[in-house]
């Protein structure tokens, strides 16, 4: 089956919209989020979100049934790939993290009430919304191993735990959590996913944790990673998810496509920077010459281009398998492109900076903060060491040890058995002379 990734006229002229879009809206906007409140900022995306809805460009994720555009993967990639550019983009198109996967959760498991009360509204831009799954005290990478609890009790469930990292927790009108509902079932169906209003009685925001990427944010003002503690949260028994110990197949459905628009957002930043890297090497002045004029700067533009043509490919090949094939066929290759596009990420990122010099490190330019956010991609929706082990695991399945103990290319032994194959073949024609 061969691989196409072509797109029709029509598609390619919404990528193109996208794209100047992109550059003369949100761009822009970078100059000025600091100074903004959540409030002003969302005002500032309500014309921008109108015109994108106008386009059939909002909420592309989700089929049309939902008010999306039930678009292949594929096509999405290439979307998020011009909307990586700029953090502030997806906002625009009814596609942000967190409440892009948290759409997809409630069309995958909501029941048509929860639907109702929660995608609907989220969909509209009415709504926001937090996926509360990390935990301070426990490997994020191992959600088998998570500590908070819900236990029925009647008609309700009775939340108790302590969450980090959860994104956009201290701004979110609901939370969807993740939380042990069975402690003696197979570790891949303790878990549970339960929708909690944020307003409920119970729900502690503690705080927005800083970070590299955000180190002194405004408690609620734009929405960061927020620390919650739930302490004898009370929702009805209807707030679940699915059914009771999905909650960890249901973040699987999430987190496969979620990667693929990752990687493709992170191809997005990187064309962004390499563009600045070959702007720089043509208009800087360095010891007698234009730094493009020298090999180490030739070098680092010609591995960069390799690179990110490498895991732009990479990341399209996963996204038609899962159009094709499946999801469950696109595992390896998601792993794949998870840990190789956030190598990409910083090296072309690294690069670019290391040539514009102090400029780069300065907040002038926009360097600095996609150097940090690139930091991150390499344990967001799983850390590179734990892709590298799914992935080794997945080929050795595909070979088998030497019956005999020697290595199928062992030469003195592959020696002796075609001397026995040339002898036979020799005893055989001297048989018919």
């Amino acid at each position: 089956m061969a691989w196409d990734f072509s797109t029709d006229p029509a598609f390619q002229e919404q990528l193109d919209w996208m794209r100047a879009f992109v550059r003369d809206e949100i761009w822009p906007l970078e100059t000025l989020v600091d100074e903004l409140e959540q409030s002003e900022l969302d005002a500032i995306y309500a014309p921008l979100q109108v015109r994108v809805k106008a386009r059939g460009l909002w909420a592309a994720h989700l089929p049309p049934e939902l008010g999306g555009q039930g678009f292949g993967q594929v096509k999405l990639g290439l979307m998020h790939e011009i909307l990586g550019s700029s953090p502030f983009a997806p906002n625009a198109f009814g596609n942000q993290a967190p409440d892009s996967g948290n759409s997809e959760i409630l069309a995958l498991a909501g029941t048509p009430e929860q639907k109702e009360r929660w995608l609907y509204p989220l969909l509209a831009g009415d709504l926001k919304s937090a996926f509360s799954m990390t935990e301070p005290d426990t490997a994020g990478s191992d959600p088998t191993q998570l500590r908070s609890r819900a236990v029925r009790d009647g008609d309700e469930w009775v939340i108790n735990g302590h969450k980090w990292f959860s994104s956009n927790g201290s701004i979110a009108d609901f939370l969807i959590v993740m939380v042990v509902t069975d402690p003696d079932a197979r570790p891949h169906q303790r878990a549970s996913m339960i929708v909690v209003p944020a307003d409920a009685p119970g729900v502690h925001i503690v705080r927005d944790v800083p970070t590299m990427e955000h180190p002194a944010p405004s408690f609620g003002k734009l929405g960061g990673h927020a620390e919650i503690r739930y302490e004898d949260v009370r929702v009805p028994a209807e707030n679940l998810l699915g059914g009771e110990g999905e909650g960890f197949l249901i973040a699987q459905h999430r987190l496969g496509p979620g990667r693929i628009h990752h990687c493709m957002r992170w191809l997005g930043v990187s064309r962004r920077a390499f563009d600045m890297l070959c702007e720089r090497s043509l208009s800087r002045q360095s010891h007698g010459g234009l730094l493009a004029d020298k090999q180490t700067i030739q070098n680092w533009i010609a591995d960069s281009a390799a690179q990110m043509q490498a895991a732009r490919l990479m990341t399209l090949h996963a996204a038609w398998v899962m159009d094709t094939q499946g999801a469950s066929a696109a595992r390896t290759d998601i792993s794949l492109i998870k840990f190789f596009g956030a190598g990409v990420l910083h090296d072309v990122i690294d690069r670019a900076l290391q040539a514009h010099g102090s400029l780069g490190y300065s907040t002038d330019l926009p360097l600095e903060a996609m150097y940090r956010y690139a930091r991150a991609a390499r344990f967001y929706d799983g850390p590179d060491e734990v892709h590298r082990q799914s992935v080794a695991r997945q080929i050795l399945r595909g070979y088998e040890p030497p019956s005999d103990g020697v290595p199928s290319e062992h030469v003195p032994t592959r020696r002796e058995a075609a001397r026995r194959k040339f002898a036979d073949l020799l005893d055989t024609v001297t048989a018919n002379d």
